[in-house]
């Protein structure tokens, strides 16, 4: 017991102090937003105080392993997040909203504590993923069509386990980590033009087969809110309405009388930048966007310095995570994209989102600590 404290201690001493003292900001803030939206029936500050602890201790902890002997054991990860997501798609609990929407993507605990597994099976993603890059990086096959199928298949995986649970932010997320570890290691862009591609002419397949009816109503008032402005356009109406009214700085920190009345479906979670945006203003909303950025240029800095291409591969895993949730999410508050149930990273509410991103930060601590060992040459 001993040397485990004394290894996390001296893990934590040669980690990135920097990295660090983001995320407790991003902590910070976002504790104090969840304090803002807690009602009496509602304490998302426990919540979020109970997820960001547990998360913190378990990031610290998976930075004292070194990223390699994670990476070694990709197949057995694999496999358990598969597990762990059909599992949930046979006994998990299902959440239904409004408008049709039915995901069956958590799993109840012995007392009412419930956990979203795609969460964690992001961060596993991340690490079989970059895993199997790498192994084809090293072989000389990433060039290879048969084994880029093989690469395409992998990243189908989660993206068809979370649609058949019902939850295609998920899907859509996992597509776009996938997307940006597969470029940084040296896909060719014939492969992408040729899945873009594949992917335009099946669109009309995918709309008659594969969306569902209020995903289709979702797209559809995309275009034009108002139309359903108490129906399917409400939401975005409401959020916009929401950040407009903010103004510069806000009406300050729990005086929001919109964030205070509930006016926004979800403000807590999906929405919570429409919190930012009336409490804060449009001071409020730089902030948290600079406080994204600087975890996504740590994220990069720590990739260029990694001392192989798996700690450089895994380190953009994490980045394509953060900037598709943050583009995704901010894309449905301003009303740019439809309503997809994608959270905005570290500062919505939601135990399992903040625990695991949590975990992606002691991935690439780890990548960091372990910079300058011994490994594979980084050259592509």
């Amino acid at each position: 017991m001993y040397n485990f404290f004394k290894n996390l201690l001296s893990s934590f001493r040669l980690s990135d102090k920097l990295l660090w003292f983001i995320i407790c900001l991003v902590s910070c803030f976002s504790l104090v937003l969840m304090k803002s939206v807690s009602t009496e029936g509602a304490n998302y500050f426990i919540v979020q105080l109970t997820a960001v602890s547990f998360g913190i201790l378990s990031a610290i902890i998976l930075q004292s392993i070194n990223y390699r002997d994670l990476a070694d054991k990709a197949i057995v990860i694999g496999i358990l997040c598969a597990l762990f997501i059909v599992y949930t798609l046979f006994f998990g609990i299902t959440v239904e909203g409004s408008s049709g929407v039915n995901a069956r993507a958590w799993i109840k605990f012995p007392g009412g504590i419930t956990f979203q597994p795609s969460e964690l099976v992001k961060i596993g993603f991340i690490i079989t993923f970059s895993k199997h890059l790498d192994f084809l990086i090293e072989k000389n096959k990433i060039t290879s069509l048969k084994h880029i199928l093989g690469i395409l298949v992998h990243a189908l995986v989660p993206v068809i386990l979370t649609h058949l649970q019902g939850d295609d932010g998920a899907a859509i997320i996992f597509l776009c980590m996938a997307i940006f570890m597969a470029f940084i290691s040296g896909v060719q862009i014939r492969y992408f033009l040729l899945a873009f591609t594949s992917g335009i002419l099946m669109l009309p397949l995918a709309w008659k087969y594969v969306l569902a009816d209020y995903q289709k109503q979702r797209i559809i008032n995309q275009l034009n809110p108002e139309s359903d402005p108490l129906n399917m356009g409400y939401q975005q109406i409401q959020g916009k309405l929401s950040i407009a009214s903010g103004g510069l700085s806000g009406y300050g920190l729990f005086n929001g009388p919109r964030v205070a009345n509930g006016a926004v479906p979800i403000q807590e979670s999906d929405f919570i930048f429409s919190v930012v945006g009336e409490e804060l203003g449009f001071m409020g909303c730089i902030a948290v966007l600079l406080l994204l950025l600087f975890i996504l240029l740590k994220s990069a800095v720590i990739a260029k310095k990694s001392c192989d291409r798996l700690g450089t591969i895994i380190c953009f895993g994490f980045f394509g995570l953060i900037l598709s949730q943050t583009v995704f999410n901010l894309g449905m508050c301003l009303s740019l994209l439809p309503v997809m149930g994608v959270t905005l990273p570290f500062f919505s509410a939601g135990g399992s989102s903040a625990a695991c991103l949590y975990l992606g930060i002691g991935l690439i601590q780890s990548v960091f600590i372990n910079r300058e060992s011994s490994g594979i040459g980084k050259e592509f």
